[in-house]
This record gives C-alpha cells, structure tokens and sequence, in this order.
C-alpha cells in the first residue's frame, strides 16, 4: 500500500502537524466568560468575581472530579487579576521548587505585581512541603490556589478558610 506524500496529508487534514497539543489544552477557555459552570463564585457579583475585580485575591481550595476544568479556572483567576502564574504539582514538588517559586513571589511582589501558586494534587502534600510554603501564604507573598480530587483536608485548607470564612465551604 503507498503511503501519502506530507502534502497529500496536509491537504486532507488542513491544519495537520501545526499544533500538537492536546484536544483538550487546545479547547480550554482562554477568558473568565468563556469558562462555563460555576455561576455560583463566577456570576457578577458572586464572590470570586468580586475578588478577581477588585484584585483582591485569597487562597482557595477548588475540589473536583479529573477534568472539571481546576486548573483552567485557577489560570484564569490568575490572568483577570493581572498575577504572575506558578503551576506546581504536590506529586512532584520539592522543597527546593517551593523556594524558587517563593523566590520568584519575592521578587514580583517588590515590584507590585502579585503571584498565584497553583499546586495540582493538593491532597499529597506532605508536611514539609507545607512547612515550607505556609508562612509565604499567609503573610501574603503569594496567593494559594490548590486542586485536589479528593476530600482537602489539610493545614493549607484550614489557613484558607481563616484568612477568608465568608467563602469556605467548611463554614
């Protein structure tokens, strides 16, 4: 059987071999508004709008099933408030990529500008690792956004909801 020539594929398949992200990452909503569900945080005047508005953020846990869109929305509250964006996963994480990403909060919030941690898998954390990362999110070096499938039940969730109880889920 002969096989196609590239240009032959590229003429069945426009757009064939330009972007070779996942569907997925390909589809993800790129604004606040695109980003369906929600309604409840993300509706005018719901609090997670209001803080995006107002550029004042707070730590936050989002807890939900593999592909309900956490990271997408942690992005994205990152980009409406004009915050630098550090992806970790709790998985993978050291001590050391908490201090750089620390570091790295260090140096923007001298310059004004604010830094959102995301950390994906929240709920295998170790107690080290929170150690090294608690006092930099509460005395507001940076902005705590973790992602979990599971129950989030940890010394971050706690310190999330003492810094903001109107919108805990725990209270």
């Amino acid at each position: 059987m002969a096989r196609r020539s590239s240009m032959q594929q590229s003429l069945a398949f426009p757009g064939a071999g330009r972007d070779w992200r996942p569907l997925a990452d390909r589809m993800r909503p790129r604004t606040i508004e695109e980003f369906v569900g929600q309604q409840q945080l993300l509706a005018p005047g719901k609090p997670l709008y209001q803080a995006m508005a107002s550029g004042q953020l707070h730590s936050l846990v989002l807890w939900g099933p593999p592909g309900s869109g956490k990271t997408t929305l942690a992005r994205l509250i990152a980009a409406r408030s004009s915050a630098h964006f550090i992806a970790l996963s709790a998985v993978q994480a050291s001590i050391k990529d908490i201090r750089e990403a620390v570091g790295q909060a260090q140096q923007l919030a001298a310059e004004g500008r604010p830094t959102v941690l995301f950390l994906d898998e929240v709920h295998r954390f170790n107690k080290a690792q929170q150690d090294a990362f608690l006092p930099h999110v509460e005395d507001g070096t940076l902005t705590f956004i973790g992602a979990t499938t599971e129950n989030p039940r940890s010394r971050l969730l706690a310190r999330c909801c003492r810094a903001r109880p109107s919108t805990c889920s725990r209270h």
